[in-house]
């Protein structure tokens, strides 16, 4: 029989993900579409590889087993899985087609919502994943200053300008690795001293875990300013979580140029580009940027229902409430079981487990702990990204769950047995950082 939640299962049984598996290797290149999706980033061995179906905050894989999801589609499912509104108006489109030879009057409705939303939206456009619009963000930045340079902090999608700055880096002309550059999150200085007369563009996510010190932000806008620099705001994960406005209605920082996509459309493939008029209009004949799927209805549709729920049942403040129960209770187990070495981070809505070196290898911590909690039907990569399904009698599980993880990790620990425990192969690292590479371009 497969797994339901139960705090007393076995490890599932993964038959035909495995035979999938295989059937994928050596067809799709790293056998996944998604890099936060595939077998590197779970316990290889133990976790499920390919899920089947999802209804609210669970899922079942293709072998039948059921689990509490926290990863929501790395995002996307600010609301849940097949969540009725929003099914709703994808199958009312549906019904009158998906895309069209000419123009839908859903790209004007949404265009307007936005700008009713996001401070910063004089302007918007459309396309399908975040690295089109941030790309696009890039090329209007260089348009407008008639600079080159870019200094980013943290992740902004697989295209060659900000890929340069990462380990993956092959395939990019040294050329483009020449002119993209990264900063320091917190550190001011770090930009400053990066600035040369050649910076087009700063693109940042506001946060990721860590919030803003000193005025961070506000003192990287006064700073763009200053030297006539385009401030980019990469809003895929704040944009409709932190605020319905995103990181600048939360901060009261209007960027020139935002970015968003993720929790807008409640997993429909939409990316959004918002921004200032006197820089978005380049867009209309200096710029090139269109794609035939950019006005696609069905996503469009989405997005409109999607806005209309989190507006009308105050979701950004229930993912608050939800996710400070898990963050909080995480740390308060941790502490009652004597664990220093691992606590959690982030924001409400959005936060992360830490593990520190003295309890053993960090990344062997996240996968024994992942391992357990997948063992009791809870889909974990040590992060807990929330939507509006997550009920309270899923945080009460999944806290019992937590539980009796870290209560394995405690005694996998004392004796000094951490491997051991580890039944399947460990998550692996990833390129994704945030600091302290391809620094400070050289002043001219």
């Amino acid at each position: 029989m497969p797994n339901k939640i139960s705090l007393t299962n076995d490890f599932p049984v993964i038959d035909k993900s495995n035979q999938l598996y295989s059937r994928a290797v050596g067809l799709i290149p790293s056998v996944t579409q998604t890099l936060a999706k595939g077998p590197g980033q779970w316990v290889n061995g133990i976790a499920p590889k390919y899920l089947a179906k999802g209804k609210g905050s669970h899922v079942w894989d293709v072998d039948g087993n059921e689990y509490i999801d926290f990863l929501m589609g790395v995002g996307p499912l600010s609301l849940g899985y097949s969540y009725q509104r929003v099914d709703e108006a994808i199958k009312k489109q549906l019904d009158d087609g998906i895309t069209f030879s000419m123009m839908h009057p859903l790209e004007v409705e949404v265009a307007e919502l936005m700008r009713d939303i996001i401070p910063n939206a004089d302007a918007v456009r459309y396309s399908k994943t975040g690295a089109d619009v941030t790309s696009a963000a890039i090329r209007l930045a260089r348009a407008y200053t008639g600079k080159n340079k870019i200094l980013c902090c943290g992740y902004h999608g697989w295209h060659d300008w900000y890929i340069a700055v990462t380990a993956r880096n092959n395939g990019i002309p040294e050329a483009v690795q020449a002119i993209s550059y990264t900063f320091n999150y917190n550190d001011i200085d770090s930009v400053r001293s990066s600035i040369d007369d050649d910076v087009a563009a700063i693109i940042l996510e506001p946060v990721v875990f860590e919030a803003p010190k000193d005025n961070f932000l506000h003192k990287l806008a006064d700073l763009c300013d200053e030297k006539g620099i385009v401030l980019i705001f990469d809003e895929m994960w704040t944009g409709f979580r932190m605020a319905l406005g995103g990181a600048q209605e939360y901060f009261g920082i209007t960027p020139d140029l935002a970015t968003y996509s993720k929790a807008v459309a409640n997993g429909m493939p939409i990316s959004i580009l918002t921004g200032k008029k006197k820089i978005m209009e380049l867009a209309e004949e200096d710029i090139f940027f269109y794609t035939t799927f950019g006005g696609e209805a069905l996503s469009l549709a989405a997005v409109k229902a999607t806005v209309a729920e989190i507006r009308e049942k105050d979701v950004i403040k229930f993912l608050a409430a939800q996710g400070s129960k898990l963050k909080n209770g995480y740390n308060e187990i941790a502490s009652k079981l004597g664990l220093d070495y691992t606590r959690m981070t982030g924001y409400d809505w959005r936060s992360v487990a830490q593990f520190d070196a003295k309890g053993g290898d960090p990344l062997v911590q996240k996968s024994l702990v992942q391992q357990e909690m997948i063992k009791r039907g809870v889909l974990w990569q040590g992060f807990f990204n929330m939507s509006f399904s997550h009920s309270d009698t899923d945080v009460d599980y999944t806290l019992q769950a937590l539980e009796q993880s870290l209560e394995v990790l405690k005694k996998a620990v004392e004796e000094n047995r951490l491997k051991e425990y580890l039944i399947g192969l460990p998550v692996q690292p990833v390129f994704r950082k945030v600091d302290n590479f391809n620094m400070k371009p050289l002043k001219k």
